[in-house]
């Protein structure tokens, strides 16, 4: 009898302990690595999913405390998923209270298809609802922050609109927009047709760029990647406008000159073979799946017929015959 009073006891000291701790924590401000802190919660998370995430992001010590916590109080359904930010360190219960009440201050973004770096940066520098915390670090201090492992940030982002807690920073739009283009990328790259003349995901970046910048009507992009890729397989310059402009950076005034079309760089596509060295602009999925799945063609030229809708031919002599009905 001795033993089990002894046992009971201990057992009562414990859990006296481990409620006592648990209500300390739950109550008093929680320590964080730095303020203001962002976190994310994704779709669907569980209470237990949620909890680590917050573990990770560095806003909870104690998981298992804060699912107590949160099952005690009858929330463990209600937790909400989005883009959280805390101006200040809080206790496990004002955090509990935040994520089960969805206290997000919503705004949002839209990174269109075709922009470049330079225009995704002055984009997100004019968003009022963001805090700019790229606007003063170089290109490759920005790839680092996002842990990007590339050199060059052209083409690396996902085109899409991005939902966020009004004052999380821009680095936290460019870091999801950047795994959700990498995302994209390897699930296309792995189910691309085969033999194409692509060596890595990154060359199909490239050229699903190429085909964003050239296509008027979405309904020519396989076509269009069709005569990139026809071109590349018979070592054939790719002579696209597109790259040479992007080559001419500032120097290009708006109107493409001939002697701009000999002037060599490393993105004249007409002094050049193969592709550019990087992406000429953001590419979206359509362009992506384009360059990986591109209409089986013999075509190798193309020409703008003056309404968005391009002229595809296999020959130079009809080429020649469509350039001259449609641009002249």
């Amino acid at each position: 009898m001795r033993i089990i009073k002894k046992l009971l006891l201990i057992i009562l000291l414990v859990s006296v302990t481990l409620l006592g701790t648990s209500a300390y924590l739950s109550l008093v401000p929680n320590p964080l690595p730095r303020t203001p802190i962002e976190f994310s919660l994704k779709p669907g998370s569980s209470l237990k999913s949620a909890a680590s995430q917050m573990r990770q992001a560095g806003v909870l010590e104690n998981d298992s405390i804060f699912v107590l916590l949160a099952r005690v109080l009858n929330k463990a359904t209600q937790i909400k998923y989005g883009n959280y930010q805390l101006e200040k360190e809080v206790s496990y219960f004002e955090l509990l209270d935040i994520i089960s009440s969805g206290r997000t201050e919503q705004s949002q973004l839209t990174i269109v298809e075709g922009q470049t770096f330079k225009e995704l940066r002055s984009l997100l520098n004019a968003h009022t609802g963001l805090r700019h915390d790229s606007a003063r670090l170089s290109e490759t201090e920005v790839l680092q922050k996002i842990g990007a492992s590339e050199t060059v940030a052209e083409g690396l982002f996902f085109p899409d609109t991005y939902n966020f807690s009004s004052g999380s920073s821009d680095l936290i739009v460019l870091k999801r927009a950047y795994q959700t283009m990498r995302r994209h990328l390897q699930v296309s790259w792995e189910k691309r047709d085969a033999g194409l003349p692509l060596e890595s995901p990154y060359q199909a970046l490239i050229l699903a760029s190429i085909v964003e910048k050239e296509t008027g009507q979405a309904a020519d992009r396989p076509m269009i990647a069709s005569v990139f890729t026809n071109r590349l397989r018979i070592k054939m310059r790719l002579q696209t406008d597109p790259t040479v402009i992007y080559g001419m950076g500032e120097k290009f005034d708006g109107n493409l000159r001939r002697h701009d079309l000999t002037a060599d760089t490393p993105y004249n596509t007409y002094t050049r073979s193969g592709l550019t060295p990087t992406p000429i602009a953001l590419p979206g999925l359509a362009s992506i799946q384009a360059a990986l799945h591109p209409a089986q063609s013999n075509a190798l030229y193309f020409v703008a017929r003056g309404d968005g809708s391009s002229y595809f031919s296999s020959t130079l002599t009809e080429h020649n015959n469509a350039v001259n009905r449609y641009q002249k």
